[in-house]
Parts: structure tokens; C-alpha cells; sequence
């Protein structure tokens, strides 16, 4: 774990810092101390085990971010279950301050706020789902002269080295929350430092609506130029991606995955495609429907053939979706978007084609696409596609997008030589289109045989794509 502070200087005490409980884990909200592994006094330098802490699925080590002393231990251990961010202890740079915190008690400081990597709680996915706070994403620098979470060492270093206050400094921090530590300051070098945030006047902040759109603002702002270091290259990442990264991190801990893969032929599905696409008149620029809206309309079908897998694990219950949307995800690394395709088992194969076109069309940047005039722009579906078979990806195991149960991911389309099923045919084997279907399952709401039941029902959707018009 990470040593999470909360920076609280009290008129009263030399330059300390009141620690709250921290969260260990992206769903943790209170944690017991089972052990102190330092006492009041004891120095501790980054990386140490501070304390041990028990959470309802571990037993996890409090370590430091940073150097520094005990001053005071707040919170027994033993003492029950506590809240996340809830003061435990106290440390400061020196250990000569250490006595002036004897005295010292919760009541006279503020509660320590939460720790800010706790990930908010993943909302059901039939509204917009709310966006969580990416866990990992460095905090940009606050505005000259605001007041700055940092370490005392890292206060003191600044001065040290003749930097004067580090509020006044362009650093952004890399620890906890984008809390500066002393590691920050050792390598702040105020030749590439970011340049100032210019805040607007307060007349202007008073005239934008406060209701004003966050994400469609963060997906319009170009993003910042690369940063060179010695021996590497930093970029920078938009929010929806940083958002689809944090949800996949925190769905890769809490869902138990288990995978099953099959085999399917496409000859029937390329057929009809073929047909309709001949019957429809298309513009130039429009290019049909394509066998991923096929195969994402014989996902939605399945579900209505099994409608288990269309669900949520809701802690004391399953939630079961009347409606079938699908995270359709498009684009890759920095521009990896995820829309949602709504209502994808009632709808016509070409109003969901028309959909996706639309989402592929913001991801690549075409002229005159605004994120939030597509269809479920951030929003989180019940269920997740994903065709990698552009990249030659033969099969895959995808991550399941909590609270959705479940998630596809389709390999290439290729020719293999197979049994040939044709009763009257002479040749023993015939070429045919085929494709490999991994689906990832949340053990908790489908099982191994649902599972498979679903599985079954897709393929017989794909190899009989007549069903899809039904």
C-alpha cells in the first residue's frame, strides 16, 4: 500500500502531517489496525511498513511514501474497524518534535479527508454511470502561491535548495493523490517545468454554468506535448482513457474471471451481409453494415436466449437487464473509447451500425464529430465487446467492465481448412471463414454451464444469421 497522507499544519505544532486510514484497496472503506510495526520516535524511510492493516478480504502493509518520525499514534491497535481517512497517526521531519505531539489528540485536529485513490463505487449500469477518479493519474501542479500537499521533508528540501516555498514552485507530485514527496523535489528542475495555469477572474467563473460539461471539455482539449526525460518519454492520457483504465484495474481485482472459448463460421454471416448491404443504397461514405454489427446484433440475441449472462453482481443479489447494451470498445492505446450501443436486441442492424460509425468517427478524430453528441459517450452497458482481429489476434481473454458479468472478445477472420459437414459432397474437407469467440464470465453471476449455454446460443445466431431479422 501506499503511505497516504493529509497535509494539516496546525499553528500550534512544528510541520507535521496528520496520516489518515488509507485505502489499501479500490473498494475498501474501513480497515482495522492488527499491528504497529513503528512506535512513537521511530524513523521510517520510503518503503517501510508503518502498521499492518486489516481490510474484509486481506491483511495489507501501511508503507511510507517518504521519510520521517512518529509523532504520535493516534489509533490503538485493536481498536476496531475505522473509517477510511480517518486520522491514525502523526509524523514530522524532525525528531526533536517529536514531544511537543504528546498531548496531542484527535479532537484538536480536522478530520483527515479520505484518501483520494479510493475509487468511486461503480454505479449499476442502466443510467450514466458516473466517472471514477483514475487511481494512478498524477495531479497537475497547483496554480503559484496556493497551498500544496506535501511532505515536510519535501518542504524542506525545497528550501534547502534555494527554491524558496513549494507553493510557489511548478512540481507535480507523484505520490498518493499527486502528493509532493521528497523524490519530487530532488528531480524538479525549473528549466522544463510545466508552465503556470492561468486562472480565470472571478467575474468569468462566476458567468460559466456550473453545470458545465467536464467530459465532452476534457475529450475537445488537446492534449499536452510529450515530455523528454534521460531515457524515456512521458505522454500524456486522455480522461476517457484514464477512466477506462481504472474501471478495468479495479474489475481485474474484484471479479473472479474464468474463460471459454469456440470456434465459428462466418460463411453464412458474410452471405448476408453481402445481401443487405447490395439491397440498401449507401453513400460514399458510408460503408454498410459490417460483420462486427452483425456479430455484436447476434450477442444481443444470445442474451435474450440466456438472459442469466445479461446481469450484475449487486453484493446480496443478481440484477438481471431487460435491455442489452453494449460497450463497443473502438480505437486503441491513447484513443481506446468504450460507447455504448443502447438497446442493441430491439434495435435494426442498421441503426446500431450507424451508432458505432458514429463512436469510430469521434475516436478518429474526423472533422466535426463532438463527443457528446454520441449515444452513450462514457456511459458503462451490461455487456462489452471487443474484436482484435484487425491486429491478427487469433483469440483473447478480456477484462470484464464491472458491474457487467460478462465480456467477448473475437479473434481474426481467417480461412481454415475444416470437416466438411456436406453429406453429398465427395471431399473430405472444405475450406471455410472462421473465427475464434473467447467470453470472459464473472463466476459470481454465471457459472460455467450458463456459460456455455450462452455460448452456444451466439454461435447458433452466428452460423444462422437468418435469426438476427427475426
Amino acid at each position: 500500500g501506499a503511505f497516504n497522507n493529509n497535509s494539516r499544519w496546525f499553528s500550534s505544532y512544528p510541520p507535521h502531517e496528520v496520516v489518515g486510514m488509507p485505502s489499501l484497496s479500490p473498494t475498501m472503506e474501513t480497515g482495522t489496525i492488527a499491528a504497529w510495526n513503528l512506535g512513537e520516535g521511530d524513523s521510517f524511510n520510503a518503503g517501510d511498513s508503518i502498521c499492518t492493516v486489516e481490510t474484509d478480504k486481506a491483511t495489507v502493509d501501511f508503507e511510507a511514501q517518504d521519510e520521517g518520525v512518529v509523532a504520535k499514534i493516534i489509533v490503538q491497535a485493536g481498536g476496531g474497524e475505522i473509517p477510511c481517512g480517518t486520522p491514525i497517526l502523526v509524523t514530522v521531519e524532525d525528531e526533536a518534535d517529536v514531544p511537543s505531539f504528546k498531548d496531542f489528540v484527535v479532537e484538536a485536529a480536522a478530520p483527515a479527508a479520505a484518501p483520494v485513490e479510493e475509487a468511486a463505487p461503480t454505479p449499476a449500469p442502466t443510467p450514466v454511470a458516473a466517472a471514477p477518479t483514475p487511481a494512478a493519474a498524477p495531479a497537475a501542479a497547483a496554480p503559484t502561491g496556493e497551498r500544496v500537499l506535501a511532505s515536510p521533508r519535501a518542504h524542506t528540501l525545497a528550501k534547502e535548495k534555494g527554491y524558496g516555498e513549494i507553493s510557489a514552485l511548478r512540481i507535480v507530485g507523484t505520490g498518493p493523490g499527486g502528493r509532493i514527496i521528497a523524490q519530487d523535489v530532488l528531480e524538479y528542475d525549473p528549466s522544463t517545468a510545466p508552465a503556470p495555469v492561468v486562472a480565470e477572474t472571478t467575474t468569468a467563473a462566476a458567468a460559466t454554468p456550473a453545470a458545465a460539461a467536464p467530459a465532452a471539455a476534457a475529450a475537445s482539449t488537446p492534449l499536452p506535448e510529450p515530455v523528454q526525460g534521460p531515457g524515456y518519454t512521458d505522454y500524456s492520457l486522455p480522461t476517457s482513457a484514464m477512466e477506462l483504465a481504472s474501471r478495468l484495474h479495479t474489475s481485474k481485482q474484484n471479479v473472479p474471471h474464468y474463460y471459454l472459448s469456440i470456434d465459428l463460421s462466418l460463411d453464412s454471416l458474410m452471405e448476408l451481409r453481402s445481401s443487405l448491404n447490395s439491397t440498401m443504397k449507401l453513400d460514399e461514405n458510408d460503408g454498410g453494415i459490417s460483420v462486427n454489427d452483425l456479430l455484436m446484433k447476434a450477442a444481443a440475441a444470445a442474451m435474450k436466449t440466456v438472459p442469466a449472462a445479461n446481469a450484475s453482481w449487486m453484493e446480496n443479489f443478481i440484477r438481471v437487464y431487460d435491455s442489452v447494451d453494449i460497450n463497443v470498445v473502438v480505437g486503441n492505446g491513447s484513443s481506446l473509447y468504450a460507447p455504448v450501443i443502447r438497446d442493441a436486441g430491439r434495435r435494426g442492424l442498421k441503426a446500431l451500425s450507424d451508432d458505432v460509425a458514429a463512436a469510430t468517427a469521434v475516436v478518429e478524430g474526423e472533422e466535426g464529430s463532438d463527443p457528446t453528441t454520441v449515444p452513450g459517450f462514457g456511459d458503462v452497458g451490461t455487456f462489452t465487446m471487443v474484436n482484435l482481429g484487425m491486429f491478427g489476434v487469433k483469440s483473447a481473454a478480456p477484462i470484464i467492465r464491472e458491474p457487467q458479468a460478462c465480456a467477448l472478445a473475437l479473434g481474426v477472420i481467417e480461412n481454415r481448412i475444416v470437416p466438411n459437414d456436406d453429406a453429398e459432397s465427395e471431399e473430405i474437407y472444405k475450406e471455410s471463414v472462421m473465427m475464434t469467440a473467447t467470453l470472459s464470465c464473472d463466476h459470481r453471476v454465471v457459472d460455467g454451464a450458463v456459460g456455455a449455454q450462452w455460448l452456444s446460443a451466439f454461435k447458433n445466431h452466428v452460423e444462422n444469421p437468418v435469426t438476427l431479422l427475426l
